[in-house]
C-alpha cells in the first residue's frame, strides 16, 4: 500500500512538473510583482501556490464526474489534453509570451496576480487540468486519490521555492539563460503532447474497433 501511495504520488508529479512548469512562471512573476516589496511579493506566492493547488485538487476529485457528466471519454480527452499541451510548448520552444501583451498589462495594474494571471493559466491551466483529469480517470482506491493529491501538494511546494527564491536564479542565467530553458522545457512538454495524442487515438481505436486492437 505505502508503495503504491508513494508511486502515485511521484506519477503525479512528474505528469504535472513539465506542463505546470514552475521554473518558466518564475520570470513572469517576479516582472508582474516588480514594483512590489519583498513581503507582499512572497504573499503573492504563497497564495499563487494555494490557489495551483486547489484548482488542480479540485479537477482531480472530480475529474471522473466531469468526464461522465459531459460524455466525454478517455481517448477524447488525451487528444484534446495533448493539443494544449502542445501548443502550449510550441509556443515555448519559439520563444512566444505565454501571456498575450494585453493581459501582461492588465496583470501589471492589479493588486493581486495570485489567481489570475499566475494560477489560472500560468500554473494550473488547461493542459494541467487536462492532466489530472486522466490522472483522475485511473485512480481506482483511496490510496490513489491520496496519492495524487500529495503529488499535487509536492507541485504546489516546488512552485513555492520557485517563486519565493528564483530571483536569484534570473539574475544569474538572465534572460538568455531563461529562454534557453524554457525551449529545452518546450521540447519536452512537445514529445509529452505527441505521447498523449497518440494514446488518445489508441484508445478510440479500441472503443470503436475493439477486434482490431488487442
Amino acid at each position: 500500500m505505502l508503495q503504491n501511495l508513494i508511486s502515485y504520488s511521484v506519477g503525479t508529479l512528474a505528469a504535472l512538473f513539465p506542463i505546470a512548469n514552475p521554473i518558466g512562471a518564475v520570470p513572469i512573476f517576479y516582472g508582474l510583482t516588480a514594483a512590489d516589496t519583498s513581503k507582499y511579493r512572497l504573499r503573492q506566492a504563497q497564495k499563487t501556490t494555494l490557489n495551483v493547488i486547489l484548482v488542480l485538487a479540485t479537477f482531480f476529485l472530480v475529474g471522473k464526474l466531469i468526464l461522465s457528466f459531459f460524455g466525454i471519454s478517455l481517448g477524447v480527452l488525451r487528444i484534446a489534453g495533448g493539443l494544449i499541451v502542445g501548443h502550449t510548448a510550441w509556443e515555448m520552444v519559439t520563444a512566444r509570451q505565454r501571456l498575450t501583451t494585453q493581459e501582461h498589462k492588465e496583470a501589471v495594474d492589479k493588486e493581486d496576480v495570485s489567481f489570475t494571471p499566475m494560477a489560472v493559466p500560468m500554473v494550473s491551466g488547461p493542459g494541467a487540468i487536462g492532466v489530472v483529469i486522466g490522472l483522475s480517470t485511473k485512480a481506482s482506491q483511496w490510496v490513489d486519490f491520496l496519492g495524487g493529491l500529495i503529488g499535487i501538494v509536492l507541485l504546489g511546494i516546488i512552485l513555492y521555492l520557485c517563486l519565493a527564491l528564483g530571483e536569484p536564479l534570473i539574475e544569474k542565467l538572465g534572460s538568455s539563460g531563461m529562454g534557453a530553458m524554457n525551449r529545452i522545457l518546450g521540447f519536452l512538454i512537445l514529445a509529452i503532447a505527441v505521447q498523449l495524442i497518440a494514446e488518445g487515438t489508441v484508445n478510440i481505436l479500441k472503443d470503436t474497433f475493439p477486434s482490431l486492437l488487442r
